[in-house]
């Protein structure tokens, strides 16, 4: 895709490890130029270990003032953008009765944070007239909503919807110069998984980067993630299996419900 094209510039939120970092290398490899951001000071180091013309900002995407002075900073060093890329997300378990600061954390960094991004550079991207990508990364919780986890839950459903109505809003006013695409990751070993040692059943994050740019240069919105353990076709099925709560009118996560153990097994063996 011409936006993948050396010498264009890539802006990456969240790039200081995990999935941001991975995408970064290689993009890196492929000769663009990047911005990246991330909360962590260390961010503009590794931006420039990375062999090509790079620079880091260290802010909190939670906070829109910042991030829209880094979009000006960065457009006046760097001119315009063709990739961005709104990863940055923190973990942070919350049910719906958890401390408000934890949901204030989770929300504005994991919903807000792509809003600040889409609203701070994506405006350049359509008045700049080159071909651009936008990559929201989301999250399979946001789909299926295990309990447990709540505020995570909420804003990952909420950046799904923020990017299907950004799709539709590009498409709108850039036809198909500048596309929208909602990563799912699976399982992924990251530093939210809490363990130094990668699971078996995780996938890498340099894994999940290779997928998502092959399945961007294949055209697709949803870019649904596989792991050791989790294939599509069972992907599919619990997907399947939430939605058909409010079709079926069953209670709310039924998958969790004691009631509906057992047609949800038989559902997934079916």
């Amino acid at each position: 895709m011409q936006a993948l094209s050396s010498g264009n510039l890539a802006v990456v939120t969240g790039a200081a490890g995990g999935i941001g970092l991975a995408v970064a290398q290689r993009l890196a490899a492929r000769g663009l130029r990047l911005a990246l951001i991330d909360r962590s000071p260390q961010i503009d180091g590794i931006a420039r270990s990375l062999g090509v013309e790079a620079a880091g900002w260290s802010l909190d995407v939670a906070d829109r003032a910042a991030m829209e002075r880094a979009a000006a900073e960065i457009h006046a060093r760097f001119g315009p953008v063709s990739l961005l890329m709104n990863n940055a997300a923190i973990h942070g378990g919350a049910d719906a009765l958890a401390s408000p600061a934890i949901w204030d954390d989770v929300i504005g960094i994991n919903l807000m944070g792509v809003l600040h991004g889409v609203q701070a550079f994506v405006p350049a991207m359509l008045d700049s007239g080159r071909p651009g990508l936008v990559i929201n990364t989301g999250s399979k919780q946001g789909i299926t909503q295990p309990p447990g986890n709540t505020a995570y839950n909420v804003a990952k459903a909420g950046v799904k919807a923020l990017t299907e109505g950004l799709a539709h809003s590009l498409r709108e006013a850039a036809g198909s110069r500048i596309t929208a695409h909602l990563l799912i990751p699976g399982f992924t070993h990251t530093g939210m998984t809490g363990v130094a040692e990668k699971p078996a059943g995780a996938w890498t994050a340099g894994q999940v980067a290779d997928f998502m740019l092959e399945r961007i240069a294949a055209g697709d919105f949803y870019i649904l993630c596989p792991d050791n353990d989790v294939t599509r076709a069972m992907d599919e099925k619990r997907m399947a299996w939430a939605m058909g709560d409010i079709i079926e009118n069953r209670p709310a996560l039924s998958r969790w419900h004691p009631d509906y153990k057992d047609a949800f097994a038989a559902f997934m063996k079916g």
